[in-house]
Parts: structure tokens; C-alpha cells; sequence
């Protein structure tokens, strides 16, 4: 009887928490599809056009999490705005977030188009691969500003609620981008990939800002609102955001280690590494769905001072990761022979890539916890602490792994490095979920 009591009660909770998960794992698995169509278009030029972007792929993650980080600060004081009813708080945050972000972004922009040149030197690329990373990276960098300001709208928007929007203007780039890749990739090989990218991204970042700021009514900018500058503002979103951005380029920093560790092993291995975390992706990037709607959700709840809700919302969103992630997982590990056909025609790089991926697969379970939980604290405003257990996990399990395996079984060794560490964060984030100061009670 409790527990017919318990699965009424909670179903409303779990309504919502699909209602705002389906639509935000939509907009990740667009997200994936693009690099898909990336990997596989760039695929058909050889090993070495893929490893060319394998090469500085952990690069471009260190900038992504830094602007990942100004994203956060900011998008978790609007979902507990929006939670605790105050639009106008809610819009004014937004204003300063766009303002910061533009700054940040194109002060990221300079850096990357000044390092682009000697970046896969640095990194220990062989030179036949320089030209077309350094060409590929400069891409990306210019494309920083737009980039940033259109992630910003998007998790206002799903601060929000409105998981919606993202999902189809996320799916309107999807298709740009092929459309635009079809056109540039035969002309400029890897440059093309990175023009048409860009390209899809600045136009649908103009249409995502003129949504979030002009038509959404809960985020739209009101003149005759005044927005004075409020240090209080920034001084959150850096405390918010800040950890996450440390954690970000120091996690993204190990990746970057990690490129050096097997740079030596060869374009096979590069290329194979590169393809099996976009092939991994299609399992994982639902759990970032699910992870921005328990930031959402949590951050609401803690919004409303509604604690138990907020509770219920974490233990529901992270069970729920779970469950998807080892479905998925599951799924890509009988089909990803014919995934590694559609994004390369080296058959030698398809079969390392199978091989080490299903290694990494095992860990999808707990990596969808570790995401999901990430996801529930940060919209608690719980950010130091698993900060510092996930650069924990990156730099002393996984590298500390990857010294050791490496050597002795190559890129197997890498990919048994990542599976145990990802375990292991699982367990840390979940831990620090039933202990953070809005999670350590009982669901009921």
C-alpha cells in the first residue's frame, strides 16, 4: 500500500521530469547527429583528415568549458528566479549574462585564432596532420562569440522551461550544417567542415537570441526596465559558474594530456579515439539532456525554497540518466560495427574503433549517474565540491590509468583508463548528491 502511495505521489513529478528531459535529450541527440555527419563527411578524405580533427578536438573542449562555465553561473540564478516567480530578476540576470558572455567569448576567439597555428605541433601531432588541424581550429575560434550567445539563450530558454525551442532550432543547425558541409567539404576538405559548422551555427544563434530576448515572454527584454549594473550578479554567477569552469578546463586540460599520451600511436589510433567518442556520443549526449533538466528542475524547486520537490526531482532525474544510458549503451554496443562503416572506409581504423569502444561502454550506467547528478547539484547551486571530485576522478584515476596502461596495451589501455573512471565518478557524484545540503534526506 506505501508503495502504491509512494508511485501516485510521485507521478506528477515523473510526468515533468519526462516532459522537460524529452526534449532536451532531442536537442542533444541533434547536437550528435551533426557530428555525425561531420565525422562521417570528413571520413571519406582518410585517416588523416579524421585524425586532423581528432587531434585538437581536446583543445576545443577547453575552450567549450570555459564558456560553459559563464553559461551556468548565470542560467542557474534564472531557474531559480523563474522558480521563485520573479520574471523581472530573471530578465535582468539575463541581461548581464549576454553582456559577460560576449566578452568572455571573444576574448576566447583572439586566444584561439593566436594558438591556432602552432597547436598541433604542440600537441605532438605528426606534421602531415598541422595543416588541416591548425585550419580546422581557427574555424571553431571564430566561431566563439556566436557559439557562446546562442548556448546562453538556449539555457535561459531552458531555465525556463521552455526545453522546446532549443530542440528545433538545435535540429534546424543539424540540417544547415550538412547542407553547408555538402557544399564546402569536397571544395576545402577539413576547413570546409569547419566553415560549414560555423556558418550553421551564426545563423541559427541570430534566431535564437531574437526568441529568448524579443518573443518569449517570461526572458523578454522590457525598455522600460531598467538594468543598472549589479555586482551582486556576477559575484553569484562567479561563484556558480567558476568551479565549473576550473573543473571544465582542468577536466578538458586531461584530455588534452590524454591526446599527447597517444598522439605517439599513429593516425590508426588518433582517427579510431576520435570516431569512438563521436559514435559514443549518440549513448551519452542523452544524459546531458537529462542533466539540463535536472538543473532546471532542482534550481526551480530550490527557487521556491521547495526543498522536498527538489529532492524528488534529483533522485527521479538520476535514476532516470541511468536507465537511458545503459539502454543506449547497450543498443551501440550491438551496432556499432555498422556505425564505424558510415563514419570512415579505413577498415583498419573501424576495427580498433569497435573494439576499444565496446571497452568504454561499460561504463554508461554510471556515467549517465555521474552527468545527471552534476546536473541536479548545479541547479542547487552545489558546485565546488563535485568540482573538485570530478578533477579528482580525471587526473589522478584516469591519467594516473593512462601512465600506466598506455605503454603496455596502447589505445586499449587509454580506453580501459576511461571505462574505470568513469565508474568511479559515478559513484563520487552520487555520493555527493545524497550528501549535499538540498539532497541528504529521504525521497519521502
Amino acid at each position: 500500500m506505501k508503495a502504491a502511495n509512494l508511485i501516485s505521489d510521485l507521478r506528477p513529478h515523473i510526468s515533468r521530469v519526462w516532459k522537460l528531459s524529452v526534449p532536451a535529450i532531442l536537442t542533444q541527440i541533434t547536437t550528435v547527429a551533426m557530428q555525425y555527419i561531420d565525422s562521417a563527411m570528413v571520413g571519406r578524405l582518410g585517416a588523416n583528415a579524421s585524425a586532423s580533427i581528432g587531434l585538437v578536438s581536446t583543445s576545443t573542449w577547453v575552450m567549450s568549458g570555459v564558456s560553459n562555465a559563464v553559461v551556468i553561473g548565470f542560467s542557474v540564478q534564472v531557474a531559480q528566479c523563474i522558480g521563485a516567480e520573479e520574471a523581472p530578476e530573471a530578465r535582468r540576470v539575463s541581461k548581464h549574462g549576454f553582456i559577460t558572455a560576449l566578452i568572455i567569448s571573444l576574448l576566447l576567439m583572439l586566444l584561439g585564432v593566436a594558438i591556432s597555428s602552432p597547436l598541433p605541433r604542440w600537441l605532438g601531432g605528426e606534421e602531415a596532420l598541422w595543416k588541416d588541424s591548425s585550419a580546422y581550429f581557427f574555424m571553431f575560434a571564430i566561431t566563439m562569440p556566436f557559439m557562446v550567445i546562442n548556448r546562453m539563450a538556449a539555457s535561459f530558454l531552458q531555465s525556463a522551461g521552455n526545453m522546446v525551442v532549443p530542440s528545433i532550432l538545435n535540429a534546424l543547425m543539424c540540417v544547415l550544417d550538412v547542407i553547408l558541409n555538402a557544399i564546402f567539404i569536397p571544395k576545402y576538405g577539413v576547413l570546409g567542415a569547419g566553415l560549414g559548422t560555423c556558418l550553421a551555427v551564426v545563423i541559427v544563434c541570430f534566431v535564437e537570441f531574437w526568441f529568448c530576448c524579443f518573443r518569449y515572454e517570461p526572458l523578454r527584454l522590457n525598455r522600460k526596465e531598467s538594468c543598472p549594473f549589479d555586482g551582486g550578479v556576477l559575484r553569484r554567477a562567479l561563484k556558480i559558474g567558476a568551479p565549473v569552469g576550473v573543473e571544465s578546463m582542468a577536466l578538458s586540460g586531461a584530455q588534452v594530456v590524454s591526446t599527447t599520451i597517444i598522439a605517439p600511436l599513429g593516425a590508426v589510433s588518433i582517427a579510431a579515439h576520435s570516431l569512438s567518442i563521436t559514435a559514443e556520443s549518440l549513448c551519452f549526449m542523452p544524459g546531458y539532456g537529462i542533466s539540463t533538466a535536472a538543473m532546471t528542475l532542482v534550481g526551480q524547486s530550490v527557487g521556491a525554497k521547495d526543498y522536498t520537490l527538489a529532492r524528488r526531482y534529483g533522485y527521479i532525474t538520476v535514476a532516470f540518466g541511468c536507465a537511458v544510458m545503459a539502454f543506449t549503451g547497450v543498443l551501440m554496443y550491438i551496432f556499432c560495427p555498422y556505425v564505424f562503416r558510415m563514419l570512415t572506409p579505413v577498415k583498419e581504423v573501424q576495427d580498433v574503433a569497435v573494439r576499444i569502444l565496446r571497452i568504454g561502454l561499460i561504463a554508461e550506467p554510471l556515467y549517465g549517474v555521474a552527468m545527471v547528478s552534476s546536473g541536479a547539484l548545479r541547479g542547487a547551486a552545489d558546485t565546488l565540491v563535485p568540482s573538485i571530485l570530478n578533477l579528482f576522478s580525471m587526473w589522478v584515476v584516469r591519467l594516473g590509468l593512462a601512465f600506466t596502461l598506455v605503454p603496455l596495451y596502447g589505445i586499449y589501455g587509454m580506453w580501459t583508463a576511461m571505462a574505470i573512471e568513469l565508474c568511479v565518478r559515478g559513484i563520487l557524484m552520487f555520493t555527493r548528491l545524497l550528501r549535499s545540503k538540498h539532497m541528504r534526506y529521504d525521497l519521502v
